[in-house]
């Protein structure tokens, strides 16, 4: 009996060290010498100190910095374990709010953004200002939503419009390839390059 199970339990332990254990070091070996900054999580640091993750969108609600799109995020209410409160950004509990368009609380969510942000007929807001992600982390937002920030942004700091406008472009990132995504701007990376005034 043990000469026909152990060809099964030699095999399973083969496999084990190979594909658990020797395949995926070699993989994140390789990915620390050919994409070091990709393999250790696209962390972006502010005078020597980790401030985030070009992967992953942040909460920033101060007038002086650009806003990334609204999260639906959640986490588990300190006061009752059985229900869920706000959490904009919180990576621990990854996910989209699941409404669809027929949804009146979305409908409801957005009217509330649109007028939160000032919008209307005469001054269209751009949908991502509104909307949020399937993941709620997302860290980019489009370009009209960041230039339709610029004004807030520039009056927080005392900055012409102009000079916020230009850094503003000069983040915008392209698709791959020319082909692949949509043209985007990371918020973390340009309130940091705000700060430095770059």
């Amino acid at each position: 009996m043990f000469s026909q199970i152990r060809p099964a339990i030699v095999m399973i332990v083969l496999f084990t060290l190979l594909t658990g254990i020797a395949y995926p070091l070699l993989v994140a070996g390789l990915a620390r010498v050919a994409l070091r900054p990709q393999a250790d999580g696209s962390l972006l640091a502010r005078d020597g100190e980790i401030v985030g993750s070009a992967l992953i969108g942040q909460n920033f609600t101060s007038d002086k910095y650009f806003h990334g799109r609204p999260s639906a995020t959640a986490a588990p209410d300190p006061t009752d374990a059985g229900k869920t409160v706000e959490a904009p950004y919180n990576a621990a509990n990854s996910g989209g709010s699941n409404l669809g368009p027929t949804s009146q609380k979305l409908v409801d969510r957005v009217k509330a953004g649109v007028a939160a942000l000032g919008g209307g007929p005469h001054r269209p807001v751009p949908a991502d200002a509104v909307t949020t992600s399937a993941s709620g982390l997302d860290p980019h937002i489009s370009p009209q939503y960041a230039l339709w920030q610029v004004g807030r942004v520039a009056a927080a700091r005392g900055l012409k419009e102009e000079s916020v406008r230009r850094l503003v472009t000069r983040r915008v990132e392209t698709p791959f390839l020319g082909v692949f995504g949509e043209p985007r701007v990371n918020v973390l990376t340009l309130n940091l390059n705000l700060d430095r005034g770059a």
